[in-house]
């Protein structure tokens, strides 16, 4: 039903609920207060500390204006008899209501030696104890009025229970109305956590749900089975100028398992920086071109799609296998030359970006997808790829370590193979925590590994200086990186503004060890590969998520070379600690989680499944196993058949896939 059908909810007020993404009355009721302010009246003037107080007005406001857009209001007011001045900033709109003899509610701080009391918010009617809900808002939208237009809603009984009834029995939950209205209008702390409780596991049911369905979906779905001699595939392999870990043969038996079955491939390769996921993709490839099927190899980036196909054709080239690269930056008439040969099956492998989806490219037997896990399928864009073959074999490569439990559940759609050991010879990254202080001792360190003949990464986040913040930016560094050698090191900056081609450029000039240094932020690509580069400095350590930083650290130690990470910061922390102390992803990716949540690590799932309302899977962790648990008995059981709004999801998930 439409929100339009709310009182006091007008075409001007619906445009700005739309802003929001409010279009139903089922959307306004679970636009959810993303925190509480908890009004406990102060009754002394502490110092340095938020005080809420009620105060009666001892004099009529005064309203001066120190720039055309900034004033400040001032006043005279009575603390618990002591007669104090209150001033706000940016308020002059609220004179004509701060009468002498009012009683007022201010928040803010007290200033005892000026005898001032600077307040943030004033208050009109709240009383000790009351709970306000804080909602996200847009221009013209307060949080008074979004909170009435929801307590109206309410009073429409047009509430879905998305719980089966089983389960509201099984945890003893408060119906769906009840949980809305204790979430938006709650009288205590205590039917916060009642009403969250109750619509987490909602949230986290439904998800689970879905995830679930699809597996079974997925594994219901007939493919095309390889048929391809498995002995030319170990011939391949043996061929190889390493051996491969115990987990490379593990993830390549199963991927090879999922070619030859009749069911369609869903997988997901999940391995740490540097565990060489590629080579096992390119196992796969090679069992694919066997069974004369063609490969669609999609990467992020151009730089990427460009080295994979440079080291993918280098170890496929004596077995007869056609790749080819196809990119944005190709001509009409280059692509439409690769086009020809996709069709005539002269291509066996093709790597490219989102060119790939181009309607014009028709392969003549499709039978993979390769894809990174940070890019994957929309539903859209899924179709595009079925609609180039008979439901192909997708396997998805992600390079953020996930613990196993998290990933099982998260990822519950999707079948998952784990690289956790890296390749042989390959030797740990040094990592240490500096202060911006040691400075000559990370040169020194650095024109150390130049004259060994390797190259560094020098990483900032930020592109420009701040004048509020004392990060060093990419531009300034490059400065005194220059300065510091001489201008006697080739230094370069990248950064996410510049353009494709003047990248390609520094990265070519990098990749040939031309350019000696490179700065930059986090464009750094996951996956670039540069064997020489043996050192990564990292400014203003403490601005990155652990799972960011080992993404960065594993841009070195790409060989069998010592490589070290130098972190800066000027910050105590036990999270960059952790860097120290550990080269596991997987460890690195659990301490991360306990620290930060689960914005870092699970950012990578695009796709929509991932957005919660007020679920977050590192707080509501156990709810999400109970949630999972509870969806697979309900699946099990068929209970979804006598459920008209799970029914409807099922319908919609068989159409979709």
């Amino acid at each position: 039903m439409s929100i339009d059908k709310i009182k006091g909810i007008g075409p001007k007020s619906m445009k700005l609920l739309n802003k929001l993404e409010i279009y139903t009355i089922s959307d306004l009721q679970e636009y959810y207060p993303y925190r509480y302010n908890i009004y406990h009246f102060s009754s002394s003037l502490l110092e340095d500390t938020l005080l809420c107080m009620q105060v009666i007005i001892e004099s009529s406001p005064n309203v001066s204006y120190i720039k055309r857009n900034f004033n400040r209001l001032s006043f005279r007011a009575n603390a618990n008899s002591k007669l104090i001045t209150v001033t706000i900033f940016n308020r002059a709109f609220l004179k004509n209501n701060l009468l002498i003899g009012k009683k007022i509610i201010i928040i803010g701080k007290y200033d005892k030696k000026k005898n001032t009391f600077v307040a943030s918010d004033i208050k009109f009617d709240i009383v000790d104890g009351q709970i306000e809900p804080v909602y996200h808002l847009t221009k013209g939208l307060s949080n008074k009025a979004i909170n009435k237009f929801i307590i109206s809603s309410l009073d429409n009984k047009t509430t879905l229970d998305k719980i089966p009834s089983s389960y509201i029995l099984k945890y003893n939950f408060i119906r769906k109305d009840e949980a809305l209205r204790l979430i938006h209008e709650p009288k205590s702390e205590d039917d916060i956590m009642l009403a969250k409780s109750r619509l987490i596991y909602e949230e986290l049911f439904e998800f689970a749900f879905k995830m679930n369905y699809l597996k079974i979906i997925n594994k219901r779905v007939i493919g095309i089975a390889k048929m391809f001699d498995e002995s030319k595939v170990e011939d391949f392999i043996n061929s190889l100028s390493f051996t491969l870990t115990d987990d490379q043969q593990k993830s390549v038996k199963e991927i090879l398992k999922d070619l030859k079955s009749k069911s369609k491939m869903n997988r997901l390769l999940l391995g740490d920086v540097g565990s060489g996921k590629t080579i096992v993709s390119v196992i796969a490839m090679y069992a694919c071109f066997l069974s004369g099927f063609q490969t669609a190899l999609m990467a992020p980036t151009e730089i990427l799609a460009i080295q994979h196909f440079n080291s993918i054709r280098a170890v496929l080239n004596k077995f007869n296998v056609n790749v080819d690269l196809i990119t944005g930056s190709l001509t009409k008439m280059e692509k439409k030359k690769i086009y020809e040969k996709v069709k005539n099956n002269e291509i066996n492998i093709l790597i490219g970006t989102h060119s790939l989806l181009n309607e014009e490219l028709e392969f003549n037997n499709i039978g993979l997808v390769v894809t990174d896990e940070q890019h994957r399928f929309g539903v859209n864009q899924r179709g595009i790829f079925q609609s180039k073959g008979n439901n192909l074999d997708i396997l998805y490569l992600s390079a953020t370590p996930i613990p196993r439990t998290y990933a099982m559940t998260i990822y519950g759609d999707l079948d998952i193979s784990i690289i956790k050991t890296k390749p042989r010879g390959r030797k740990d990254i040094i990592t240490k925590l500096y202060k911006s202080s040691d400075i000559k001792e990370i040169l020194y360190a650095i024109l150390q590994e130049i004259k060994l003949g390797h190259q560094v990464y020098i990483i900032s986040p930020l592109v420009e200086d701040n004048d509020n913040q004392s990060l060093s930016s990419v531009m300034s560094l490059k400065e005194n990186i220059d300065r510091a050698f001489n201008n006697l090191i080739k230094s370069e900056v990248i950064y996410g503004k510049l353009k494709q081609k003047e990248k390609d450029l520094i990265m070519d000039s990098f990749l040939n060890n031309d350019t000696k240094i490179l700065i930059s932020t986090t464009v750094i690509e996951v996956g670039i590969d540069v064997p020489n580069a043996s050192m990564i400095v990292i400014y203003n350590a403490e601005r990155f998520g652990l799972a960011t930083l080992h993404q960065l650290r594993g841009r070195v130690g790409r060989s069998n070379i010592q490589s070290y990470c130098h972190l800066i910061s000027d910050y105590d922390s036990e999270r960059l600690r952790v860097m120290e102390e550990s080269n596991d992803g997987f460890y690195i990716a659990e301490k991360d989680f306990k620290l930060r949540g689960h914005g870092d690590l699970f950012g990578t799932r695009q796709h929509g499944d991932m957005t919660f309302k007020l679920a977050d899977l590192k707080n509501n962790y156990d709810i999400l196993v109970n949630a999972k648990n509870d969806s697979d008995e309900f699946i099990l059981n068929k209970d979804y058949l006598n459920n008209k709004y799970y029914n409807n999801i099922v319908n919609s998930l068989d159409i979709t896939n």
